[in-house]
């Protein structure tokens, strides 16, 4: 086995089959932004087109628990296929849509499929390099998202404008196709299937939870009001849906979501700060733009590259947290990248009293080198604490707090910012707008600030763990540690 991490390694192809998995699901969460009035002018239905983006998000985050438990149980490689395969069939879908109803009902498969992507490719990444090569190997997969962050609009702009929305999903086939290849081809880890029974209780009633819940969350103060019957009914059938999974999982024979996830101080605190970097994230990548195109008369690809230099910092430190965490621990490096976010947060509410692009980019820039020393690290750290037959669940654990943190942030960001802008005279007043993403920029930092501590209390891990072991056809595993 080559030393180090990177595409010249045998493990490289891998390394770009997950690559090119993360892309399909990256850029769909945000390719169909700038396609959306052409498919309202083919469709109508204007008032349902949000639901484009949240059915997405609901079916991804609702999923990844099962998908990444079933990692564990029946190995990387079938959910990664069925993951693709999902994406793939949904993608078709799409592309063949007839109604804005079919459509967004078509966006829910491919959202299922990248609830499997999702977990596994972190889950891979953790199974095949070794603790001290993992954060290249998550730097790698962050550029992705950080490239996609700012390919989907414009990719999604350009079929809309020269071509048809529709080539939006079909360009998906190909590389679906190309991504299955790649696995079949390359990825043999070995592993060995676990033979318990799946938790089909806990799965049903887990999905159905957490569809209640991020829904209530991702269309509250929007679609109906947050204490509306919709509201409450939504969030408290969904409390008592996860007070009955908890009861059914006591006596599960393999839970979907043990105990012992609950009871591992390092996977709560780093699951904790996943969720807290998913509010951070959203809230700046949800207000950014609008601010900069209220107040600096902006146009939207420029306010979006403002943003786009957050997505920059967050690789470029994850792929250097492993020389931070080898030296100083995981513990000192999120603290450091948490500080880095209160700094960033800081200045972007300073900059914003006198607003400028570039200015509001450099602080962008500052949490996004912040979140990239959080994000990588604490995930790695979760994944090193166990042995791979868990890796899956805490992977997926991970993942899961991130989404929620979004879904959250949307949701209280939201709020605070429609209020400020409604009593500043609306969204047509950039003082109103400016006054918003203000408040918005101060709910970032104290996030931040709890991030810190959350942080502060992840225990000491271990880093010294032999080489991952070579590929081989048969899978088998060594026992669980």
């Amino acid at each position: 086995m080559t030393d180090g991490v990177g595409l010249r390694s045998e493990r490289g192809p891998i390394l770009l089959a997950l690559m090119l998995s993360t892309f399909l699901i990256a850029i769909d969460a945000t390719v169909l932004s700038t396609a959306v009035p052409t498919i309202v002018g083919e469709f109508g239905g204007f008032e349902q087109f949000p639901w484009l983006f949240s059915i997405y998000t609901l079916a991804q985050a609702a999923s990844v628990p099962v998908f990444a438990k079933l990692s564990d149980i029946i190995g990387r490689r079938p959910v990664m296929y069925a993951g693709i395969l999902l994406f793939l069939i949904g993608s078709v879908l799409c592309a063949t849509s007839w109604s804005m109803g079919a459509l967004i009902a078509f966006r829910a498969v491919q959202g299922l499929g990248a609830g499997a992507i999702m977990p596994a490719t972190m889950t891979v990444a953790g199974d095949i390099y070794t603790v001290r090569e993992r954060a290249k190997a998550q730097g790698y997969l962050a550029s992705v998202w950080a490239f996609s962050s700012v390919a989907g609009p414009t990719i999604g702009g350009l079929f809309s404008q020269f071509a048809s929305w529709r080539w939006i999903f079909w360009i998906n086939v190909p590389l679906c196709l190309l991504a299955l290849w790649m696995l079949w081809r390359n990825y043999r880890q070995p592993f060995e299937r676990h033979r318990g029974r799946i938790d089909y209780a806990g799965a049903a009633l887990l999905t159905a939870a957490l569809v209640l819940i991020v829904l209530a969350l991702l269309e509250g103060g929007h679609a109906w009001e947050w204490l509306s019957w919709q509201s409450l009914t939504a969030f408290g059938v969904g409390a008592l849906l996860l007070v009955a999974f908890a009861l059914v999982e006591r006596r599960a024979e393999d839970p979907i979501l043990a105990p012992w996830v609950f009871s591992s101080r390092i996977v709560v605190t780093t699951s904790l700060a996943a969720l807290l970097v998913g509010v951070v994230l959203i809230g700046l990548v949800s207000f950014v733009p609008t601010f900069l195109q209220s107040t600096t008369d902006a146009a939207p690809l420029v306010a979006g590259l403002a943003v786009a230099a957050l997505t920059l910092g967050w690789p470029i430190s994850a792929s250097l947290a492993g020389r931070f965490y080898l030296r100083i621990g995981f513990r000192a490096t999120t603290l450091v990248g948490s500080v880095l976010v209160i700094l960033g947060a800081a200045l972007l509410v300073v900059f914003a009293l006198s607003p400028s692009i570039p200015l509001t980019a450099v602080g962008c820039f500052v949490v996004g080198l912040g979140l990239g020393l959080v994000a990588a690290p604490s995930l790695i750290a979760a994944q090193a604490s166990v042995g791979m037959r868990r890796r899956g669940v805490v992977s997926g654990t991970n993942m899961l707090a991130r989404s929620i943190g979004s879904a959250v942030g949307v949701a209280v960001f939201g709020a605070i910012a429609n209020a400020l802008i409604t009593r500043g005279g609306g969204a047509d007043v950039p003082s109103a707008i400016q006054a918003g993403s203000i408040a918005v920029f101060v709910g970032v930092a104290g996030t931040a600030l709890v991030m810190l501590v959350a942080c502060a209390f992840i225990p000491p891990v271990h880093i010294d763990e032999p080489e991952p072991e070579p590929q081989a056809d048969r899978e088998t595993v060594p026992p669980d540690v």
